[in-house]
C-alpha cells in the first residue's frame, strides 16, 4: 500500500474512534451523574472508565473492604488488560513524589499508597482461587482534577485524563470469559454498599439537563488515540496470567529455606518461576536474581516479566550463569581471562601428549568424551585431588572407569590445567570457582539479593550450585531451584546434598499437570525416553515414563519420511511456505548441532522463508520461523516444531561401544527436550532408503 493510501486509511480509522468515543462519553457522563453519593470528582473519573466498559470491562465502584470494619474500595476494575483497585483523591494540591514516599503541598501522604497496597493484597487473595498470579492485580491512585503519571513502587499515580487511555493500552491479559469470571466473583467478595447502588429515576435525566462542561473534562484525543493504537496493533506474543490454583499457591508461598520446584516437561515451572520472582521483587526492597544457563533465555524471560509485571521488572536480574560470574567478578576487582579458543587448545595439545596413547583410547578414542569428563565430573564438581575423584559417583556417566582409568583421566587433567595456565587463560568452570571463592570470602556476597530463583538447574555444575547457595545461604524465600533430571542436556550431574542444600518437607514440590502439549505430541515424545531412568538431583531414582494429568488434547503428530536429504528438505520448507505469516512466526525449526543450523539456515533463506536464529530471540513478536538447537530451545515453547532428521543422533554412531549406550541416551534426552517444545504440531522429518 502507498504511503499516502496508509495515512488516508489511519485518519479514516481515527475519526471513527473519535465519534465512538464521544458518543461513549456522553452516555457515560449520564450514568455518572446518576451516582448519587459519589463526589463529582468520582464521577468524572468514574465517567472515563464507563467508556471502557463498551470495550469489554467491568466496573464496580464503593465496595466494601473485606476484613475491616468500614473500610471502602472505591472501584475495582476488571478487564482484558487485568484487575485493577483504584483509590480516587480530591486533594487540594498535586500529589508528589520524592524518595520513594508521597506528599501533597509539603504534608506526608504515605499512608494512602500503603492503604491501596493493602487494598490490592486482599483483592490478590480473592482472585487467588480462580488461578490469577498477583501480578495481574494492579493498585492505582487517581487524582481527580491533576494531570499525573508516576509511579510509586507498585503504586502507579494517575490523574482523570491519563487513567483511561493507560488503561486501553494495557497488553490484553484476560480472555473476555475470564473478565466475566473474576468481576463476577469480585462482586461477591466485594459487596456493594447500599448507599453506592445507582440512582434510578422514572426517566433518565435527559443531556441538556446534566451539569455544564465540555470535552475538558474528557481526553477524547487522548482515549481516541490510545483506541487507534489498540486497534492498529500487530499481534503480539502474550504471558499466561493464570496459573492453575495450586501453582498460585506456589507462588504466594513463604518457604522457611531453599526450596524446589520439579515437574515433568510441560508442567509450567518456568511460568511459575517467573511470576515468583515478580512476587517476591513486589514484597522485598531487594533485588532478585533469576538465573539460567543457556546464554539467550534470560533475554526472552526478560521480556515475558516486562509483559507481566513492569512495574517491578527493573528489580529482578535476569542472567546466564556464566554472564553473572563474570560481573560479578569484575565487580569485585578479580580478574577472569577467559578465552575459549586458547583453552580448547591447550586441551587438544594435552591429549595429544598424554590422553591419545592411553588406557583412555581404548575406551574412547574420541577426545570429546574425556573433555566433558573433565569439565562435567572434575572441575563441574571442584574436585580438588584425584582420592576424591577415585571415588566419585559420576552421575549421568554410564560407562564404568576402574581405578587405573580414572588415574590416566586425572594425568589428562593435570597435563591439560599445566597448558592451561601456561598460557594465562581461565575456561568456563574455572570462571565459577573463582566467583565462589570470592562468594565465600567474608561472606562477600551473602544478602547482596533479596532471592535467587534457579531455573533448568539440572543443567548447571555442582560448582554453580554451590555458587548461587552461597548469596542467599537457607535465608527465607532466599534460593528456589527449578528444574527437571530427566530434561538434563548435559554429561554429568550432581546432588543437592552434595551442595548443602537441604530441601525438607513442602519445600519441594512437584508439578504433574502438563499445560503445553497436546496429548499426541507428549505421548510420541515419552516414548523416546521411556526406558531411560534417571536420577534427579534430590537423589531419587525416577522411570523414563512418568504419568502426567493433560489439559490440552488437540494436536497433531506428522511423521515425514523421504529416501533422499535433498527431498527431506524441499518437504520441510513446503511445509513452511504453507503457513501464513503469523503461524511462521509460532513456528520453530530445531537441530541437534550449530552444523545442522548452518545448513538449515541456508536453505530457508534460499527459500525467501525469514528466519530469526534462538540465540538473537529475544522474547518479542517477530514474523519469521525460529531456528535454533535442541539446548537453546530449553526453557521455550512455539506452536509448531519442525525437527529435520531427528532420529539421526539417537541411531548413529560414534565413539566405542562401551561410551554409545551413554551417548544414545543423552541424545534421546535432548531429542525429547525438543519434542516436548511443541504446543500444537510436532513435524518428525527423517531420511531412510527403501
Amino acid at each position: 500500500m502507498a504511503a499516502g493510501g496508509s495515512a488516508s486509511r489511519r485518519a479514516q480509522e481515527a475519526r471513527r474512534q473519535e465519534r465512538l468515543l464521544r458518543e461513549q462519553w456522553n452516555a457515560a457522563r449520564q450514568e455518572a451523574h446518576r451516582w448519587e453519593a459519589a463526589s463529582e470528582g468520582e464521577r468524572r473519573v468514574a465517567a472515563q472508565l464507563l467508556v471502557l466498559t463498551e470495550r469489554g470491562w467491568r466496573l464496580l465502584v464503593d465496595r466494601r473492604w473485606p476484613g475491616t470494619r468500614a473500610g471502602n474500595v472505591h472501584m475495582l476494575l476488571v478487564g482484558p488488560g487485568g484487575v485493577f483497585v483504584l483509590d480516587i483523591k480530591n486533594w487540594r494540591t498535586a500529589p508528589e513524589t520524592s524518595g520513594g514516599r508521597l506528599s501533597a503541598g509539603g504534608e506526608d501522604r504515605e499512608e494512602h499508597a500503603r492503604k491501596v497496597l493493602a487494598m490490592s493484597r486482599t483483592v490478590e487473595g480473592a482472585v487467588a482461587s480462580l488461578g490469577l498470579s498477583p501480578v495481574a492485580v494492579q493498585p492505582l491512585m487517581v487524582f481527580a482534577g491533576r494531570r499525573v503519571d508516576a509511579t510509586l513502587g507498585l503504586v502507579r499515580l494517575l490523574g482523570e485524563h491519563e487513567v483511561g487511555p493507560v488503561l486501553m493500552k494495557e497488553p490484553r491479559r484476560l480472555r473476555p470469559e475470564a473478565v466475566r469470571a473474576i468481576a463476577d466473583l469480585l462482586e461477591r467478595a466485594f459487596p456493594e454498599y447500599e448507599a453506592s447502588t445507582v440512582a434510578k429515576p422514572e426517566k433518565p435525566r435527559p443531556p441538556e439537563a446534566l451539569p455544564s462542561g465540555d470535552d475538558g473534562l474528557f481526553d477524547v484525543e487522548g482515549l481516541r488515540d490510545a483506541a487507534l493504537e489498540e486497534a492498529m496493533r500487530a499481534p503480539i506474543e502474550q504471558w499466561m496470567t493464570f496459573l492453575h490454583p495450586d501453582q498460585v499457591a506456589l507462588v504466594r508461598r513463604n518457604w522457611s529455606g531453599p526450596a524446589r520446584i520439579s515437574g515433568p516437561a510441560g508442567t509450567g515451572k518456568t511460568v511459575v518461576g517467573l511470576h515468583r520472582a515478580a512476587y517476591l521483587a513486589q514484597r522485598t526492597t531487594g533485588r532478585i536474581l533469576y538465573v539460567t544457563f543457556a546464554n539467550n533465555l534470560p533475554r526472552v524471560q526478560s521480556t515475558f516479566l516486562k509483559t507481566m509485571s513492569p512495574a517491578v521488572a527493573s528489580r529482578v536480574d535476569f542472567r546466564s550463569l556464566h554472564q553473572w560470574a563474570q560481573e560479578f567478578l569484575r565487580e569485585r576487582g578479580v580478574e577472569a581471562r577467559l578465552h575459549g579458543d586458547k583453552a580448547e587448545t591447550a586441551f587438544s595439545l594435552a591429549w595429544k601428549h598424554t590422553g591419545r596413547d592411553s588406557l583412555l583410547a581404548e575406551i574412547d578414542p574420541v577426545p570429546s568424551y574425556w573433555r566433558e569428563e573433565i569439565d562435567h565430573v572434575i572441575k563441574g564438581r571442584g574436585l580438588a585431588s584425584f582420592e576424591q575423584y577415585a571415588t566419585v559417583r559420576r552421575l549421568r556417566r554410564g560407562t564404568a572407569l576402574r581405578r587405573v582409568h580414572r588415574e590416566a583421566v586425572w594425568a589428562l587433567y593435570e597435563t591439560y590445567e599445566n597448558l592451561r595456565i601456561e598460557r594465562g587463560v581461565h575456561d568456563f568452570n574455572d570462571v565459577l570457582s573463582l566467583a565462589l571463592a570470592e562468594a565465600r570470602r567474608d561472606g562477600a556476597a551473602e544478602s547482596a539479593y533479596a532471592g535467587v530463583i534457579v531455573d533448568e538447574v539440572q543443567d548447571l555444575s555442582l560448582v554453580g550450585v554451590r555458587l548461587l547457595h552461597a548469596l542467599v545461604g537457607d535465608a527465607s524465600n532466599g534460593l528456589l531451584l527449578i528444574g527437571d533430571g530427566q530434561q538434563a542436556v548435559y554429561p554429568g550431574g550432581f546432588r543437592l546434598t552434595e551442595a548443602d542444600i537441604d530441601i525438607r518437607g513442602d519445600r519441594g514440590q512437584v508439578l504433574r499437570t502438563n499445560y503445553r502439549n497436546a496429548k499426541q505430541i507428549l505421548d510420541t515424545a515419552i516414548a523416546v525416553v521411556a526406558e531411560d531412568a534417571f536420577e534427579d538431583i534430590d537423589g531419587t531414582r525416577t522411570p523414563g515414563h512418568r504419568e502426567v494429568d493433560l489439559t490440552y488434547r488437540e494436536g497433531q503428530v506428522l511423521h515425514c519420511v523421504n529416501p533422499t536429504l535433498t527431498e527431506h528438505d524441499q518437504t520441510l520448507v513446503e511445509a513452511l511456505l504453507a503457513l501464513s505469516p503469523a503461524e511462521q512466526g509460532d513456528a520453530a525449526v530445531l537441530c541437534p548441532s550449530i552444523r545442522a543450523i548452518s545448513h538449515y539456515q541456508r536453505l530457508l533463506t534460499r527459500a525467501d522463508l525469514s528466519v530469526c536464529l534462538l540465540e538473537h530471540y529475544d522474547g518479542h513478536p517477530v514474523p519469521a520461523v525460529k531456528l535454533g538447537t535442541y539446548r537453546r530451545a530449553k526453557g521455550l515453547e512455539f506452536k509448531r516444531v519442525y525437527l529435520p532428521r531427528h532420529d539421526e543422533t539417537i541411531t548413529s554412531r560414534s565413539g566405542s561401544a562401551e561410551t554409545e549406550t551413554e551417548r544414545r541416551q543423552l541424545a534421546r534426552s535432548q531429542l525429547f527436550v525438543a519434542m516436548t517444545r511443541a504446543r500444537d504440531l510436532l513435524w518428525l522429518g527423517s531420511v531412510r532408503s527403501s
